[in-house]
């Protein structure tokens, strides 16, 4: 009698160890567990830790609740201002309600991916090329909401969006560059435009200063024969002002001072008339 109560009493305890092994599971700490009794949505969702189920009539379903990085498959379309181009992405998205993502979509990895495959196309054909290349920012908010809205009810929520590069064709590249450079060129022309014009103001501020004094100028030639003669050249150019040679043009056609006393004063001899 008593090995019998004995060997029942082992039976009972290997099927309850049984059991509790069958019913066992452990949800992590970045999981959620949903059940499915029967097929049918079963109570809340299971917290991280351990927990139990009824074997062969519940299924739990574990849903990670990490963030999920999802790259988007380079897609190519034509801009608004008609140019080819090829656009890859990334998403980043999370789980929010566990039982929504496992209910309301059959795979909400794929759902995510077919969306954002989908809304970077329309951004695409909705977008300018300078904006595709400068204005990313705002493109990537746009592309966000597009994601977002449907998301929502699979229990999925879009972190953030985005476009990580923009590829065009060869010949576009080789026009964006020629751009660039006629660009630059001009900009460099206007500046030494702009440097020319305030040089020539300058000069005719000085040459305004030294129409004032003529010494001023004979003062910048000696420090411009300073400046050359120290560097020690053999040969020396020294430029005469054109107001020198004025002067002296001018002493030139002046009479001796004792030629113009002569004429200034009349022979007074006694006898004889004044000359003429």
């Amino acid at each position: 009698m008593v090995e019998e109560l004995l060997g029942a009493a082992v039976g009972v305890g290997v099927a309850g160890l049984v059991y509790l092994a069958a019913a066992a599971r452990v949800v992590k700490q970045y999981e959620r567990g949903v059940i499915l009794r029967l097929g049918r949505l079963r109570g809340t969702v299971r917290d991280p830790g351990f927990t139990l189920i009824v074997p062969a009539v519940d299924r739990l379903h574990k849903v990670n609740m990490q963030i999920v990085t999802m790259p988007v498959p380079a897609q190519e379309g034509i801009t608004r201002d008609n140019v080819t181009v090829r656009v890859d992405a990334v998403v980043y998205f999370k789980v929010v309600d566990a039982s929504a993502a496992i209910i309301n979509v059959e795979d909400y990895r794929f759902a995510v991916s077919q969306m954002a495959q989908t809304s970077l196309r329309s951004i695409i054909g909705k977008s300018d090329l300078d904006d595709l290349l400068s204005n990313r920012e705002k493109l990537n908010q746009g592309l966000e909401l597009m994601i977002d809205s449907p998301a929502i009810g699979w229990g999925v929520q879009i972190d953030r969006v985005e476009i990580k590069d923009v590829s065009l064709p060869d010949t576009m590249k080789r026009s964006m560059a020629r751009q660039a450079e006629a660009d630059r060129e001009r900009r460099a022309r206007v500046i030494n435009a702009d440097a020319e014009l305030q040089a020539s103001k300058k000069l005719a501020e000085a040459a305004h200063q030294m129409a004032d004094a003529p010494s001023a100028l004979q003062l910048r030639l000696l420090q411009t024969v300073m400046a050359v003669a120290a560097e020690k050249n053999s040969t020396l150019v020294l430029p005469i002002p054109v107001e020198l040679l004025r002067f002296l043009e001018r002493g030139a056609q002046r009479p001796p001072d004792h030629e113009a006393i002569e004429e200034s004063e009349p022979d007074t001899t006694p006898g004889q008339p004044p000359q003429k």
